[in-house]
C-alpha cells in the first residue's frame, strides 16, 4: 500500500459491534490507511458523510433502516464520493452493488488478504495529494510562546455537504471524541470535525484544557465547577451543559481555572 500521501480515511458502516471491530483489527495491520469513523446505521453514516471526507467506505448490506445498497446509491454523484467496499453475509447481492459502482464485495469471513487486495483496488485512482482543507498558519501573537503545542489554529475547519465552515475555536465551549472524529458544542449547534482530540489538543490554544479522555473543553466558556465522586469534577458550561473532569485530570484543571 501507498504511504506517501496522506493516510486513506475509512469509514465502517455494520450495525453489529463484533463485525466493526474484526474490520477495525485488520485494517490496523495494513499500512496507509486509519479508521476515523464508525456507524451502525446508515442514517449515522449519513451524517457522518456529510461532515467528513472519508477515501472509502466499508458497507454491510443488511442493517435496520435504510440499508447499505441504498446508501450507496446515495452516494453516487455526490462531490468526494469515497470508494466502496461492501462487507457483508449475503452473496446475493453483490450484483446488485456492482451496478451501484461498488469497487469491491467481501463475503464474511474474509482474511486480511482478501481486504488489502480490495483496499488496492479501492485507492487505485486515489489523488497522490490529499485536498482537505489545511490548518491556518500560526498568527505573529502566538509565536513567542513557549508551549510545546503547535502553531495556534484560530478556526477549525469542518465538513458540511460539499462546503467547508471554518469554526472559530472561540466560540467552541468543548469537544468530544465520538468513533476517531471529534464533535464540537458550540453554543448553538453540534458540528463534526474529521480530527482526533489528540489533533485539536496539539493546535488549539491554551485556553483548552483536556478534562478527560473523551473531552477537550475551552476554560474561557467553564461558569461553574462541581464536586463529583472520588475526587473528580463536573463542570458547568455556559450553555448549562455538564462536562467530567476525571480525578487524574482534577489537579490541573483546578490549576489552570486559578482554584
Amino acid at each position: 500500500m501507498d504511504t506517501a500521501t496522506e493516510p486513506a480515511r475509512c469509514l465502517l458502516v455494520d450495525d453489529e459491534s463484533p463485525a466493526r471491530d474484526e474490520l477495525r483489527f485488520l485494517l490496523s495491520e495494513v499500512q496507509g490507511v486509519t479508521v476515523v469513523g464508525e456507524a451502525a446505521t446508515a442514517e449515522e453514516a449519513q451524517a457522518l458523510l456529510g461532515s467528513i471526507d472519508y477515501d472509502v467506505v466499508f458497507l454491510d448490506v443488511r442493517m435496520p433502516g435504510m440499508g447499505g445498497l441504498e446508501l450507496a446509491h446515495a452516494l453516487r454523484g455526490q462531490p468526494r464520493s469515497p470508494a466502496v467496499i461492501f462487507t457483508t453475509a449475503y452473496p446475493e447481492h453483490a450484483v446488485a452493488a456492482f451496478e451501484l459502482e461498488a469497487v469491491d464485495y467481501l463475503v464474511k469471513p474474509f482474511d486480511g488478504e482478501r481486504l488489502h487486495r480490495a483496499l488496492e483496488r479501492a485507492l487505485e485512482h486515489r489523488p497522490a495529494a490529499p485536498t482537505r482543507t489545511e490548518w491556518p498558519a500560526s498568527t505573529p501573537e502566538h509565536e513567542h510562546t513557549t508551549s510545546t503545542r503547535e502553531p495556534v489554529a484560530a478556526r477549525i475547519p469542518v465538513h458540511k455537504g460539499d462546503r467547508v465552515i471554518l469554526v472559530d475555536e472561540r466560540q467552541v465551549l468543548f469537544a468530544h471524541a465520538r468513533r476517531g472524529y471529534a464533535e464540537l458544542r458550540t453554543a448553538d449547534t453540534t458540528l463534526l470535525a474529521s480530527f482526533t482530540l489528540q489533533d485539536l489538543e496539539r493546535r488549539l490554544s491554551r485556553d483548552f484544557c483536556r478534562t478527560h479522555r473523551s473531552y477537550l473543553v475551552n476554560l474561557r466558556h467553564v461558569r461553574e465547577v462541581l464536586p463529583s465522586v472520588g475526587g473528580a469534577l463536573e463542570l458547568v458550561m455556559a450553555d448549562r451543559s455538564r462536562v467530567p473532569v476525571s480525578r487524574r485530570q482534577s489537579a490541573d484543571v483546578r490549576r489552570r481555572l486559578g482554584m
